[in-house]
């Protein structure tokens, strides 16, 4: 056999292993060299741990597919659950925007209502400041007239906010619209409060409305029924005989309080409208009796009551009031009426008579012309003729009787009626 070249380790020399293999008369050998031996132990090894590594897969393999399995199965619920989160979320929303939706829309018909109300309160109340503003010329200086403000008012109905809602848009973008921007911060305030905070301003400007509606039905009833008691003291001071024959029998009264309550305004209304009516009573009553001058600015010469007949001296009944006057200064009538006598009639001398009816007339005497006929309608104030010294006279004067039922009344009382009452009519 050859020798190799083998390696030495410190001088030594190192022989290969060799394998002898014997058989019958066979004889072999082989020699096992270093590479060869690391080869096999690799190949070896290589094989080891790949059955170890194929027995594990094979022994893991059912466990690492149920745990995919589960992890895959623990995601897919994490994110239906997100998605139920998301939808009951979504669903919460759609809800809370029909809610809101709702209660804006009520709202909205609640002020349409209101106003619908004020609307016809309006109506109602408009026939009635009219009359009132007939019966009441001037207002007092204590209650100053608001009509013109509470007409406004009715007149200017709701703001364009509220006017806004009528349209088709939907209530949360018109709210958008509408919200002033001085009230929105910088967290946007949900559809329902932006609705609760405008609808409460409007309210309360509603509400002054009704307020002002309602003060000035207090203050023209109670300024009514001021001038009506008025009138009717003036009427009792002066013991005049009463114009109606109903006048005075019904002496019952006192504020209005209705059981039910079915509307303060309603109730108000009615008071005003009584109190008109007794106002317009009273007035009529006054201006139908004859309470003004027949000779305005001109003194009084002579009065009712007995006196020294100024022809013959001797006491008489003077049956009138005596105003002195120039010659063909006019004769006006103190009281409307109808012309019963136009012409001379004895110591009167030329005379007009006027019948103001209910029993009541009125006699211009001593006329030097008569500008009036029989049957003629005349009101009062209008010049009938001139004065005069025609009859029993002793110079130019106006001779003036006030008469009941034919009987002659003291006209002094019928002028001074007149100056207390006349600033009502």
């Amino acid at each position: 056999m050859e020798k190799s070249g083998q390696p030495t380790v410190f001088g030594t020399r190192v022989e290969p292993h060799t394998v002898i293999i014997a058989r019958g008369n066979d004889v072999r050998h082989f020699t096992v060299r270093p590479w060869i031996a690391a080869a096999l132990g690799s190949a070896l090894s290589a094989l080891a741990v790949g059955y170890l590594l194929a027995t594990s897969y094979l022994v893991l393999r059912d466990d690492l597919i149920g745990a995919q399995t589960a992890r895959q199965a623990r995601l897919q619920q994490a994110y239906e659950d997100r998605i139920s989160a998301l939808r009951a979320q979504v669903d919460r929303i759609t809800s809370r925007q029909l809610l809101d939706q709702q209660l804006v829309d009520t709202k909205v018909s609640e002020l349409l209502k209101r106003q619908a109300q004020l609307t016809s309160r309006h109506g109602r109340l408009e026939p009635l400041l009219e009359r009132a503003d007939t019966l009441e010329d001037t207002p007092s200086p204590a209650q100053p007239d608001a009509r013109p403000e509470i007409r406004a008012g009715l007149n200017d109905g709701l703001p364009a906010q509220v006017l806004a809602f009528a349209g088709a848009t939907p209530a949360v973008e018109r709210l958008n619209e509408i919200w002033p921007l001085h009230m929105r911060g910088t967290e946007t305030p949900s559809a329902a409060d932006k609705a609760d905070r405008l609808f409460a301003t409007i309210g309360k400007s509603l509400q002054k409305i009704e307020g002002e509606q309602l003060a000035r039905i207090d203050s023209l009833t109670e300024s009514a029924y001021q001038t009506a008691d008025a009138i009717a003291q003036a009427f009792e001071a002066a013991d005049l005989p009463s114009m109606d024959d109903d006048f005075g029998k019904s002496d019952i009264g006192g504020p209005l309080i209705a059981l039910d309550n079915p509307s303060q305004f309603d109730a108000k209304m009615r008071e005003l409208d009584d109190s008109l009516d007794r106002l317009d009573k009273m007035k009529n009553t006054a201006r139908r009796l004859p309470i003004a001058n027949p000779a305005p600015g001109r003194s009084v010469s002579s009065t009712f009551g007995v006196r020294r007949d100024p022809l013959i001296g001797t006491p008489a009944l003077h049956s009138g009031m005596d105003f002195r006057a120039p010659q063909g200064s006019p004769a006006r009538v103190t009281a409307p009426g109808t012309v019963v006598r136009a012409g001379w009639n004895g110591g009167y001398g030329r005379m007009v008579e006027i019948d103001h009816g209910n029993g009541f007339s009125t006699r211009y005497g001593h006329l030097s012309r008569i500008d009036v006929k029989e049957g003629q309608k005349v009101s009062r104030g209008d010049a009938i003729g001139q004065v005069g010294s025609t009859g029993r006279s002793t110079g130019p004067h106006l001779h003036y009787e006030v008469r009941y039922k034919g009987e002659a009344l003291n006209p002094l009382r019928f002028l001074k009626l007149g100056k207390q009452v006349g600033q009502y009519l």
